[in-house]
């Protein structure tokens, strides 16, 4: 295994953390884990050098954090640093910090979270937690011994992103989404470089798009992965574009069987700036320009159209829309457009009110309100047969 610095800490992060957002499964049901597995593949993880295991108070239907908490029995908890999130969205009043936290420190048998993030953080909820105090109870949870370093995970845009780490000068660490298909998306490049540059340790999640990049890609794509000299399964392409960023801390993989956690230990051995050679690099890119160009709104995300006149959040759906189609991944993109953390009713595209302003000022001329429809179509509820 290799290691990396975290930031101006002084402490080196395995360059593979364990993601136990996707635990394996007993069926659908996302809080029936198979208790038995999911130990064994984070103890194995673990023996294999990975230092850094990171869950979440919401994962896995809310029992994320005590499967966890029973794998790192038997002396594991003292052989890795040890993240979790508090869920800001439910928070109400400054005493949930509290409770929320002890309620963690219980699921996950310890008495310390080495890495406490405030998760999801968005326009909406920073600005509540803040107000909240929630900057000045993390200090108090340090000097406590409760929370070793503070930090967020991210959900929005790169203005937001800033504003954030600007907000507080002891942010030691963030949690974004990146991968060679999001370098605009979210916090993106920028994000990753802003916080590295402030000496923060920076930990991507989704490093292979929540699994679409390991799918057995369109034809065009194919093609191009053809062409390369060094022959490469997806997932091992999109984890060496990653680790190629010096920036980089820690990648986390949601792994779901022991096969996906074996493929990545023997990736992570291999990986480090250099072990894509340029033209490797200029592979990958024309494989995501591939990507794009399979969506079927060719929207730049470039915002001229925002604000709507009511409130339609247009470049989200499109790129919601795109992604569903690009990736075959349907269940994902309805989930993202009317998931309970998806878009709010008043920002679907059923909300357009055809007025055409959008469309007057686009700069690539598309018919928005006519796509808004077809997204809406694809990735809206269901209409109920009469009768």
């Amino acid at each position: 295994m290799k290691y990396r610095k975290f930031g101006r800490l002084d402490w080196e992060g395995s360059v593979l953390g364990f993601g136990a957002m996707r635990l394996p499964q007993n069926d659908a049901n996302p809080a029936n884990v198979n208790e038995a597995e999911a130990i064994r593949m984070i103890r194995h993880a673990i023996d294999s050098g990975v230092n850094y295991v990171d869950t979440a108070y919401t994962y896995h239907g809310g029992k994320g954090e005590s499967f966890v908490g029973l794998a790192l029995r038997d002396g594991y908890r003292q052989k890795v640093k040890l993240a979790t999130k508090m869920p800001v969205w439910f928070v109400q009043s400054p005493q949930d910090f509290d409770r929320y936290l002890k309620e963690q420190l219980e699921h996950l048998q310890t008495d310390r979270v080495d890495f406490y993030l405030l998760h999801g953080l968005d326009a909406d909820t920073w600005p509540a937690v803040r107000d909240l105090g929630v900057l000045r109870w993390a200090e108090g949870a340090i000097a406590d011994g409760r929370v070793g370093h503070l930090g967020f995970s991210f959900h929005d845009e790169f203005e937001v992103f800033k504003d954030i780490v600007d907000a507080y000068d002891k942010w030691d660490f963030c949690q974004i989404q990146y991968n060679f298909m999001d370098t605009e998306y979210q916090a993106g490049t920028k994000g990753l470089k802003y916080a590295a540059e402030r000496g923060m340790g920076v930990v991507i999640m989704e490093p292979l798009r929540g699994g679409s990049l390991t799918k057995k890609p369109p034809e065009v794509v194919d093609r191009i992965w053809a062409e390369a000299v060094h022959k490469r399964t997806p997932a091992e392409w999109a984890l060496l574009w990653v680790w190629e960023h010096p920036e980089v801390s820690v990648v986390l993989s949601g792994m779901s069987t022991m096969e996906q956690l074996q493929e990545n230990l023997e990736i992570a051995d291999r990986c480090g700036p250099g072990a894509l050679t340029g033209d490797e690099q200029a592979l990958i890119e024309r494989v995501e320009q591939a990507y794009r160009k399979l969506g079927p709104v060719p929207c730049t995300g470039c915002g001229y159209c925002m604000p709507c006149n009511n409130g339609v959040e247009i470049p989200r759906i499109f790129q919601i829309y795109n992604d569903a189609v690009i990736y075959n991944d349907l269940g994902t993109g309805r989930f993202l457009y009317r998931g309970p953390t998806g878009l709010k009713p008043e920002q679907r595209a059923d909300q357009c009110l055809e007025c055409e302003d959008c469309a007057d000022i686009c700069p690539q001329h598309l018919p928005i309100p006519e796509l808004l429809k077809k997204a809406h179509e694809l990735l809206g509820p269901r209409k109920q047969a009469a009768g």
